[in-house]
């Protein structure tokens, strides 16, 4: 009977339908009909529901982190979707992700994404590929690389993003190596390692001629957001010059954006990265000392009207008094999400200066958020020994 359906409509029509459906709604119709199912899974339909989203909801997904009475932690990830009145609720159950990440802290874990539609849990061990809207995920292959015994390997910085020029997935990864030196306190830096992971044949490889594109730098932590076609983070130059660092994932070279104020590495203001109307956003906070000075503060919020134009740069917002932990995201272009000291996820609306506690909590700075709209791209499963394609 579907079947006839279709027959009277154009294929034209049950696209536009199909557009304005959530994939939760979307995949009960891939069992409707054969018709719907070839639809569905077709690569040009899943790109055109990617980029077509106009009608969609955004959603949030909230990592959060939960101390155990062995002084382990439990990761769980929750699935939010917005009501008219700025409020968050479940969209789906919680997922217990512990078993996928590190038990032994819950500070040096990444959530990076989306792109296009997938998002990465990274930490200094593990990367996990996963589509929020269609619950498939994929244990990434570890990197081989060590170091020599005598030596400690830190991790820096990761990122995950799209390179259009290879048309794959990439995972990156750089580090510093450091001579083991127990009576130093600042052990002696003694190279540079850059990794790259293709996920499409499922392989890490080091880069060698990158060491000299950069100078001494740190990056920030949780700083990173993939943009026009890098890898974008928060990194120091010196203990307070702040850039913006950028790795191009196609051309796999470092630059760096200028940033429209000062950082301090210690006392701040730090920084954050966003997007907001997918516009470069530059969140400025002060950095959460027992009691902070009047003159410190204040967050400042930074638009970049026009990429990679110094002079673009923008002050849009300037909140005072707002006692904040760390920024997490801007959700709906007005509702800056922030994690509270105490672990509480909280909202500032920016229009109205409304501050809102939601009834959803964490180890303190454990939690992270990511703003997204539905999406069917698939995760490629690289070469016959890749890990496979699980559903959460």
């Amino acid at each position: 009977m579907a079947d006839g359906i279709i027959k009277k409509l154009s294929e034209d029509v049950v696209i536009f339908i199909f557009f304005r459906l959530p994939v939760k709604s979307l995949m009960r119709f891939k069992f409707v009909s054969k018709s719907f199912f070839s639809l569905i899974q077709s690569s040009s339909f899943i790109n055109l529901y990617l980029y077509n989203t106009t009608f969609r909801d955004e959603y949030i997904l909230l990592k959060r982190c939960f101390i155990q009475e062995n002084n382990q932690y439990k990761t769980i990830l929750s699935f939010l979707a917005g009501g008219d009145d700025d409020s968050l609720n479940p969209n789906f159950q919680d997922l217990d992700v512990t078993h996928l990440t590190s038990t032994r802290n819950c500070d040096h874990d990444q959530l990076i994404g989306p792109c296009h539609g997938l998002m990465a849990l990274m930490d200094t061990q593990t990367t996990i590929l996963f589509n929020p809207s269609t619950r498939d995920y994929r244990p990434l292959r570890p990197s081989p690389f060590g170091c020599p015994q005598g030596f400690h390997r830190c991790i820096q910085a990761v990122g995950f993003g799209f390179d259009t020029v290879s048309n794959d997935y990439k995972v990156v990864r750089t580090s510093i190596i450091y001579k083991v030196d127990y009576d130093d306190e600042y052990p002696e830096e003694r190279d540079r390692k850059f990794e790259v992971y293709d996920l499409g044949i499922d392989y890490w490889r080091e880069l060698d001629n990158l060491s000299q594109q950069l100078t001494t730098f740190c990056v920030t932590h949780c700083s990173q957001m993939f943009y026009k076609g890098a890898c974008h983070w928060i990194a120091s130059l010196d203990i307070d010059a702040y850039i913006i660092l950028c790795f191009d994932m196609s051309s796999e070279t470092f630059r760096s954006l200028k940033i429209p104020e000062s950082c301090h590495i210690i006392y701040g203001p730090t920084c954050k990265l966003a997007l907001v109307h997918d516009t470069l956003t530059l969140i400025y906070y002060p950095y959460p000392e027992p009691e902070i000075p009047v003159e410190k503060d204040l967050i400042n919020i930074w638009f970049m009207k026009e990429y990679n134009v110094y002079e673009s740069w923008i002050r849009k917002y300037t909140i005072r008094g707002l006692l904040i932990d760390s920024p997490l995201t801007v959700w709906k272009g007005y509702l800056l999400l922030y994690q509270s000291r105490s672990g509480c996820l909280m909202s500032y609306n920016l229009n109205s200066n409304d501050v809102r506690e939601f009834n959803f909590h964490g180890y303190p700075k454990s939690l992270r958020a990511i703003v997204y709209k539905d999406s069917l791209t698939s995760i490629p499963r690289g070469s016959e020994h890749t890990k496979q394609v699980y559903k959460f």
